[in-house]
């Protein structure tokens, strides 16, 4: 089970193309498609997808000559890693979201000093718990998120706080991100 869990969390590109196939269960893909709608080089989308197969992940299908990749239905952890994927879509219920990235549990990169960075204007607390505690159900670990206003992280980016330039240099995925700017920082940031 656990390099099962390493295949599918290993790598940004990784995630991306696990939540695609989640979130379109049923829809073949060619490879061409699956990296343009996912925005990955064709080479990394191979290579997942040879990951993807190994674990039985997904399933290659022939149609007319041409491969298709479809997501395996029959897989062990399907319903988890759907409803997974559908509660971190659910974010963008507890307010006006600026920001959701994640890293740590989510992306199995142990050294993040949180799973979940959020910025939230006009907060709804209720919603936000509920999506936590669906979550952590989901993973069986607690989940330790920062969370703040537009205000607060624009005031802690300017002054360059030491835990946000950790966490965003570090492997993370944006779910949501409102924040003009803040891409081109972060590649600057893991330039350097």
């Amino acid at each position: 089970m656990g390099q099962i869990l390493e295949t599918l969390f290993g790598s940004k590109n990784r995630v991306r193309l696990l939540r695609f196939f989640l979130l379109n269960p049923e829809q073949p893909y060619p490879l061409s498609e699956i990296a343009r709608k996912n925005i990955v080089k064709i080479s990394e989308a191979r290579r997942e997808l040879n990951n993807f197969l190994k674990i039985k992940f997904i399933l290659k299908r022939l149609k007319n000559r041409k491969v298709f990749y479809v997501l395996n239905a029959d897989f062990p952890f399907y319903p988890e890693l759907r409803n997974l994927f559908v509660s971190l879509g659910k974010i963008k219920n507890a307010g006006d979201v600026k920001l959701a990235v994640i890293s740590g549990v989510f992306l199995n990169y142990p050294k993040s000093r949180a799973d979940m960075v959020l910025v939230v204007n006009n907060l709804n607390r209720r919603r936000l718990k509920n999506l936590m505690s669906n979550l952590e159900a989901e993973i069986g670990k607690e989940i330790n998120f920062v969370l703040m206003n537009s205000e607060e992280f624009k005031y802690r980016l300017n002054m360059t706080d030491r835990f946000l330039m950790e966490f965003l240099r570090g492997p993370h995925d944006e779910l949501i991100n409102k924040i003009p700017g803040l891409k081109n920082l972060i590649n600057d940031l893991k330039k350097s």
